[in-house]
């Protein structure tokens, strides 16, 4: 038998070797760590259903910041549960809200970290529905100058950028014009342009008490079966001022991650969603996996497959493995 001329075990055969021709290349320069901030003082609860992730009060939420920041990762996006909610989800755009706070001191304590704001209503909602009620209609386009005040009221505490994850048609638009008339021109729109009706946010639903209270987002977070439709949202959002667009989830939607940097010229984010790193950490307790190569792995996927950006709750463990 003749031996093999071609051997592509020779550029594998040494740890040396392999780094030399490795293709993807992950680094902590690409993750956004997500924060949850609460009421309070001194406050750090682990969240049951995401181990290693918390509620933090502003001033430890603060202090978590500084952690992923000394990492070397370059942005954290901050969520909020309010004091109070209604059915208009005033606490949004409260400035003694949690959220503003800690965008402030955030951005007070470390100015070079990217502050990012998850702007929607569902977290401050009695309702849990992500825009405005009549009856149990989701209502688009009375939706729209609520999420461009609370956008405006995020700028205004120093984000850095704003990211409208609630899915009503015309609110990037919306928000690009509310903050370019109060003179937040330099404040980038970071898109949830692709987000799937997904089973997968199940933890997120329990770390931000934003389960609808009655039926389910369908009617306006897209269908999992659908892969063109991506590329549409994606260009419509970026037409209407998106600096950046997230697609969501991003495990079971690789082939999207790809379509979508494949099909635009603005940067891409996957967000390696709460049910996602759910998983991995119960598998990994129970000895079923190595946890540290499992998420290197996946999110060194989500990187080939075109993601830019990787927003993930396995931020910090994964920027300390990189080192």
């Amino acid at each position: 038998m003749t031996a093999p001329l071609i051997r592509p075990r020779r550029l594998r055969v040494s740890a040396g070797v392999r780094s030399l021709v490795r293709e993807t290349v992950l680094t902590a320069r690409d993750l956004v760590y997500p924060l949850f901030v609460v009421p309070g003082v001194k406050v750090k609860t682990e969240i049951a259903s995401l181990p290693g992730a918390y509620h933090f009060s502003v001033d430890l939420a603060v202090a978590a910041a500084r952690e992923a920041y000394e990492l070397g990762i370059p942005a954290v996006l901050v969520f909020g549960l309010p004091e109070y909610k209604d059915a208009r989800g005033s606490s949004a755009w409260d400035a003694g809200s949690p959220v503003q706070q800690a965008i402030k001191a955030i951005k007070a304590a470390l100015p070079e970290l990217v502050v990012i704001s998850d702007v929607c209503l569902c977290q401050y909602t009695d309702h849990g529905h992500c825009g405005l009620l009549t009856g149990q209609l989701v209502e688009n386009d009375a939706t729209l100058a609520v999420l461009a005040k609370v956008a405006v009221s995020h700028a205004a505490a120093g984000a850095d950028m704003v990211a409208p994850s609630d899915m009503m048609d015309g609110r990037v638009a919306a928000i690009r014009e509310a903050l370019d008339m109060n003179d937040y021109q330099d404040v980038a729109v970071m898109s949830y342009a692709v987000k799937y009706a997904s089973a997968y946010y199940g933890p997120f639903r329990d770390a931000a008490d934003s389960a609808p209270q009655f039926g389910d987002r369908h009617s306006y977070q897209m269908d999992p079966a659908n892969a063109r439709e991506a590329l549409k949202e994606a260009a419509l959002d970026i037409d209407e001022g998106a600096d950046l667009i997230i697609v969501k989830p991003a495990l079971a939607y690789l082939d999207i991650v790809r379509s979508v940097k494949d099909n635009t010229r603005v940067p891409v984010a996957a967000y390696n969603v709460s049910g996602e790193y759910a998983m991995v950490k119960a598998a990994a307790a129970n000895g079923w996996i190595d946890e540290q190569r499992t998420v290197l792995e996946t999110l060194t996927g989500m990187k080939r497959a075109g993601a830019d950006i990787i927003i993930t709750y396995h931020a910090l463990d994964a920027a300390r493995w990189l080192k």
